[in-house]
């Protein structure tokens, strides 16, 4: 652990022109890695042993240094470590997702009411598009990030300048963030077999363009009012096609979406082929529920188009929710108190490095630390004496190292930080209660 820390950190050092920012970047990472229970400008400031929230302000704010360049460096250290601890030949998918982080105010770029997936409906807030790089058998991290900056903020120049948004930047769909987040991986020499996404990027008809250009093939879950032209030319949506041609007679194939928390997701598939022999329709139903889930697929020629491979491809999605559940519970992604567009990123990009440290250790150590006893052959089979350990979690990984370089911070700090807490909140309670008198 600490020495993919070292290496990370010796990697991202030409990123940074003065060695302040470099510095303060290191102790910015080691601060999301920490137990924190929230980590903000204040508490990461703490941490680190600064004497206020200022370095820290700096170094997301105006500090120079190469942000894409970092997110690079964190991109190819995430994916050497985990092609490093996988099996010879395990699959390799990409997997695009956005995730939410509610905000308040108008002042934080992208900010917008829209439908946030962590708030359960529309709330205020922003939605940032990732890329994750899952490699089966082995491990996953997120490898690239793109905020979604809503139209209106980039055409209205006040609201550009106040946010800090790039002169050049243009209007982007959640699935053409995903084409740049794809074009950036491939020009660091990053590969999938497949790549996967949710209905949203189903839906791109441009991103499913530019990934068949590029021969890359595809697993994208779509809506059931999605439409596809089978044999003989007949176009129909997904749910028309499953009435027609998916009848109870039809052969089923009961087959692993990947492992859960709780053991082998299993679900029953099949795949229906359309007038295009590089393209077909992949159905999952769920085997209590009945519930349909339809992935438009897409397979060059010469490479291997069987079922196994697509659902294999299918099940791979799901690790990119995990990875948004470590990143926010564990390492802050979602905990950013930043408003400028530079800023947050910055943010992302320390915490995505966070994460792919933990998540290469724990790809490493999978091998030798995964103890379990076999699984059960029969419902009546007694317990094992011994049911052995799972292999060593990014949780885990996190939580040992915590505890493996613990330091308690000086009575004097600690008090430091006491008063300049409670002296700022008492400033800001002055001025919030004279606004209060020019309202009333």
């Amino acid at each position: 652990m600490q020495r993919n820390t070292d290496e990370l950190l010796a990697a991202l050092a030409p990123m940074f022109p003065r060695i302040e920012p470099r510095l303060q970047a290191a102790k910015y990472l080691r601060a999301v890695m920490s137990d924190l229970p929230k980590r903000n400008g204040w508490t990461i400031a703490e941490h680190a042993g600064d004497r206020s929230p200022a370095a820290t302000q700096r170094l997301l704010n105006r500090a120079r240094w190469d942000t894409a360049g970092a997110m690079s460096v964190v991109r190819r250290f995430a994916v050497a470590r985990l092609d490093a601890a996988a099996d010879p030949g395990s699959l390799t998918v990409g997997a695009l997702d956005e995730s939410g982080q509610e905000k308040k105010g108008t002042a934080t770029s992208g900010v917008k009411r829209q439908h946030m997936g962590c708030a359960g409906g529309v709330d205020n807030g922003v939605n940032t598009v990732y890329l994750a790089y899952v490699r089966a058998d082995a491990g996953h991290a997120l490898i690239g990030a793109r905020q979604w900056i809503p139209a209106e903020q980039i055409t209205d120049p006040v609201t550009a300048v106040i946010t800090a948004l790039p002169v050049d930047l243009a209007f982007a769909t959640k699935g053409e963030l995903g084409i740049g987040l794809l074009t950036d991986a491939w020009s660091d020499g990053v590969r999938f077999d497949f790549l996967t996404g949710d209905e949203v990027y189903g839906a791109c008809t441009k991103l499913r363009t530019f990934l068949e250009q590029h021969e890359q093939a595809y697993v994208l879950r779509v809506r059931s009012s999605f439409t596809v032209t089978l044999g003989g030319g007949t176009t129909l949506t997904c749910a028309q096609t499953v009435a027609r041609h998916c009848k109870p007679k039809r052969t089923w194939t009961i087959r692993s979406a990947g492992n859960g928390s709780k053991g082998e997701r299993a679900y029953a598939w099949t795949w229906i082929a359309t007038t295009s022999p590089t393209h077909f329709l992949l159905i999952r139903k769920h085997r209590k529920t009945g519930e349909l889930a339809f992935h438009y697929c897409f397979v060059p020629a010469g490479q291997p188009a069987t079922l196994a491979r697509l659902i294999a491809a299918a099940g791979l999605r799901w690790p990119v929710e995990e990875s948004f559940e470590f990143g926010k519970d564990l390492f802050g992604l979602d905990q950013s108190q930043v408003r400028l567009y530079e800023a947050f990123l910055r943010h992302l990009v320390l915490v995505m490095a966070a994460l792919a440290i933990c998540a290469a250790s724990a790809a490493a150590a999978r091998r030798h630390t995964d103890t379990q006893a076999p699984p059960p052959q029969r419902p009546d089979q007694p317990p094992p004496t011994d049911p052995g350990m799972i292999p060593l979690t990014v949780a885990e990984i996190k939580r040992l190292f915590n505890a493996a370089t613990a330091a308690t911070p000086a009575l004097l700090h600690t008090a430091h930080w006491s008063i300049w807490r409670r002296r700022h909140q008492a400033r800001a309670r002055w001025f919030h209660k004279r606004t209060r008198l020019t309202t009333t």
